[in-house]
């Protein structure tokens, strides 16, 4: 991102104050014991389900486990992955629910994507804040993001031009873009915003790190494909 888009999308805000320096951190380390622990015994990588049964656990334990989402926030939508809550302490935010639909066998992958959003998309990362139940009764991660301001969802030619900006080209006639390093999903209207500063706002994609293996793992777990078949 430019010096000049940078400022003006430089707005920062405080979470709750629950928040604890390094979360993602601390959770990513234990998810990857229990894979590396499982791996060890069994030969196997997938293990994502104990993973989240563990996840829960340590989060009780660590007093970053949300019993209910009604002291934070307000239910305003539910998308593919996530459900969608406006803060009820700061306009300035939402809180999304994530079911971790897209890491395929084991969680490596939702925490891959939580850095790469920081990394590429700094005006819209995710703060990891715990963990706790959805609607469907799902664990889920609960991540605050800040609330863009918007006029409208940004045209298909308006998300091409500006990855191309970032360095990513289109692979399969536009079903993802990629750099080499990293393979961006789902990057359509309704998941990028125009702000009311006139910058796109790329607030709900799906990353991995690149590999050939990504398009059929996208597919094998998107609604908008399963529906299709």
């Amino acid at each position: 991102m430019d010096g000049s888009r940078s400022k003006r999308i430089s707005q920062k805000g405080k979470c709750r104050e629950t928040q604890v320096d390094g979360l993602l951190e601390k959770a990513e380390a234990f998810a990857r014991g229990v894979l590396e622990s499982l791996e060890a015994l069994t030969g196997t990588t997938a293990c994502k389900g104990v993973q989240i049964t563990r996840l829960k656990e340590w989060a009780t334990e660590k007093g970053c486990w949300f019993e209910s989402m009604d002291e934070l926030g307000t239910f305003v939508d539910r998308g593919s992955e996530n459900e969608v809550y406006l803060s009820k302490e700061n306009s300035q935010f939402i809180y999304k629910l994530n079911d971790f639909r897209y890491s395929d066998d084991n969680l490596s992958p939702f925490f891959f994507r939580l850095k790469a959003q920081q990394k590429l998309f700094p005006d819209c990362s995710y703060t990891f804040m715990g963990f706790s139940m959805n609607r469907e009764g799902k664990v889920c991660a609960l991540l605050a993001q800040r609330y863009i301001l918007f006029g409208r969802e940004a045209t298909e030619d308006e998300i091409h031009d500006e990855l191309l900006k970032f360095g990513f080209q289109p692979e399969m006639g536009g079903e993802y873009y990629t750099n080499g390093e990293f393979d961006i999903f789902d990057a359509s209207p309704n998941n990028v915003l125009v702000g009311i500063d006139g910058g796109l706002y790329f607030i709900d994609t799906i990353i991995y790190k690149s590999d050939e293996a990504n398009l059929s793992v996208y597919k094998s777990q998107s609604p908008k494909y399963s529906k299709n078949e």
